[in-house]
């Protein structure tokens, strides 16, 4: 499965078999991959994505593009999980409430304007 694409590793998070690729060193990374995008090394194996993680640093959104407009405000997190960092909205928190270091899990969740899937976070 490491040449997967995104999408499918969306569809993965979503039946609850998240996963990241790492390489023998130990980085993380998500697909698609073909090389580990720290060291270059080509042998990626799966691991299993950790259940939860923490959020590392955020924005909240206020003014957004058209694709996002009625989902403002919004908060967009780069959020630790194990080794890997991923990029998502936040929900289910109040966007002036978040703090660096707030525990979080991921899901598959769509974006209120556009209808579209997306990674997102919720507060554990």
């Amino acid at each position: 499965m490491t040449d997967t694409g995104y999408d499918e590793w969306l569809d993965g998070l979503a039946d609850g078999r998240g996963y990241y690729l790492e390489c023998d060193r130990g980085h993380g990374s998500l697909p698609p991959r073909r090389t580990c995008p720290h060291c270059g090394s080509a042998e990626l194996r799966e691991a299993n994505l950790p259940e939860s993680g923490t959020v590392e640093t955020f924005t909240v959104i206020r003014v957004a593009a058209p694709n996002f407009a009625d989902d403002v405000p919004y908060v967009s997190a780069v959020c630790a999980f194990g080794t890997v960092r991923l990029t998502g909205v936040l929900r289910g928190v109040d966007p002036d409430a978040v703090q660096a270091g707030m525990p979080v899990e991921a899901s598959v969740e769509k974006s209120e304007t556009a209808g579209e899937r997306l990674l997102a976070f919720r507060p554990r």
